[in-house]
């Protein structure tokens, strides 16, 4: 039931434009409270008591004091209400790649959509841990107002921006308001990579032990099905028992079934983490894993974090992805990097070579490294090289009495295919050592 009485209709048509204007739908983002400020009551208490000292003390001269005092208020408050309609806004950065510790620029445009401009009109950002910005818009032509701020040297990390919060104030601060306007974007800054020509976990891949590697495929062909021999089929593809079995030629059909070579495995335990070693362990594996990629090798990220992040790499799109994925990795992980190394441990088990960047050694990663060497040990066809060994005797003086025993910390397994890579903060303690300091020592 309806409260509202219906219109004649000979003063319909005289009534159809206001009866539009009331049913107009109303912005949600429009404030719908009196946008004063503390300063502004004042003022208009202060006008207010000015008034009535005037009617109480009869005095014709604080009339107009009054009067304006109030009218001041009352413009203020009426100009912020008419140009606080919602303005379209639309932020910009740089079109390229961010790496750390570039400076970003970014460029800030709103288009106002009121019939009135707004008196100023100050935006402020919060690019995610980065702190608040605070900037003023200045006027431009076609009632654009546009701004710019630099945020520099930006550390490695994916920042979200949120809405942007605009502020409209009259130049004496008597009103202001605030709108929240605009959409939520992300600024992705990239970790600082450095091109490798040769890396340090080659040798321990070709030259394992004074042995060479024959064989090692990084895609193997599984068996898929048998089916009946068809003119011009090679004889090599002869399934030669069921071909017995059957009486008649049977041939294989194989199925590739591709595995990954390297796997870099990036450990973000918090409790090994101190100062820069988890920047500089992401630098270091994402440069490992950028010189694998350039060599056509088929490799991938795996990032022990809360969420166990991990990607494949095989063209340019997964390279991007690992990029983001070193972006925004942080060291929040809740299990040791050894449990990725379990026979359920995903891509990171599988894998024909592994290279783990970490920031501490301990045992269990190298038990368990030791376990992955001498399985892939027995796996793997190699050929052995005549070297030159020591005399049992001075090789056990050498040695010492269990030396052999006690894993050194820092160093890599020698053989299976598992780099370590250890990324530690630089000690103070250490000093720089001359270059001909022993040589001297030596000659005194």
């Amino acid at each position: 039931m309806s409260s509202v009485a219906p219109v004649q209709p000979r003063y319909e048509r005289s009534l159809r434009p206001c009866l539009a204007w009331f049913s107009l739908a109303r912005d949600s983002a429009i404030p719908r409270e009196i946008p004063l400020t503390s300063r502004g009551r004042a003022v208009l208490a202060l006008g207010l008591v000015v008034y009535v000292a005037a009617w109480v003390f009869g005095s014709r001269a604080l009339y107009p004091v009054a009067t304006g005092l109030v009218f001041a208020v009352v413009l203020a408050v009426g100009w912020v209400r008419l140009s606080s309609r919602p303005p379209h806004v639309s932020r910009h950065g740089v079109a390229r790649d961010l790496v750390e510790g570039d400076d970003v620029w970014i460029w800030l445009e709103v288009d106002t959509t009121s019939a009135v401009p707004p008196p100023t009109l100050v935006a402020y950002e919060r690019p995610g841990r980065l702190g608040e910005r605070r900037v003023e818009l200045t006027s431009s032509w076609g009632g654009y107002r546009s701004a710019r701020y630099q945020l520099a040297g930006v550390p490695r990390g994916r920042y979200a921006f949120d809405a942007v919060r605009l502020t409209i104030e009259d130049p004496f601060s008597l009103a202001r308001t605030e709108i929240v306007q605009g959409e939520s974007q992300a600024l992705v800054v990239y970790p600082r990579l450095v091109p490798l020509e040769q890396l340090f976990s080659e040798g321990g891949t070709h030259a394992q032990e004074g042995r060479r590697m024959l064989l090692q495929r990084p895609t193997g062909f599984e068996l898929h099905s048998v089916r009946d021999y068809v003119g011009g089929d090679s004889l090599r593809k002869v399934h030669w028992r069921s071909t017995a079995r059957r009486g008649q030629l049977m041939v294989k059909e194989l199925e590739d079934a591709p595995r990954d070579e390297v796997a870099v495995l990036l450990d973000g335990d918090e409790s090994a983490v101190a100062g820069e070693s988890f920047e500089v362990a992401v630098r270091a594996a994402g440069s490992i894993l950028q010189a694998h990629h350039r060599r056509g090798r088929r490799c991938a990220l795996v990032v022990n974090s809360a969420g166990r992040e991990t990607q494949t790499v095989a063209t340019d799109a997964n390279w991007r992805r690992a990029l983001e994925i070193l972006a925004a990795a942080e060291p929040t992980a809740r299990a040791p990097a050894f449990a990725l190394l379990q026979a359920d441990g995903g891509i990171a088990a599988r894998s024909l070579e592994l290279v783990v960047v970490t920031s501490r050694v301990d045992v269990p990663l190298v038990d368990r490294l030791v376990q992955r060497a001498l399985s892939h040990r027995g796996q793997q066809r190699h050929e052995r090289r005549p070297t030159q060994r020591a005399p049992p005797g001075r090789r056990a003086q050498r040695r010492g009495p269990g030396r052999d025993a006690r894993p050194r910390r820092g160093c890599r397994p020698p053989a299976g295919g598992a780099a370590v890579a250890a990324a530690r903060e630089p000690s103070r303690r250490r000093r720089a050592r001359p270059r001909g300091g022993r040589a001297r020592a030596a000659r005194g």
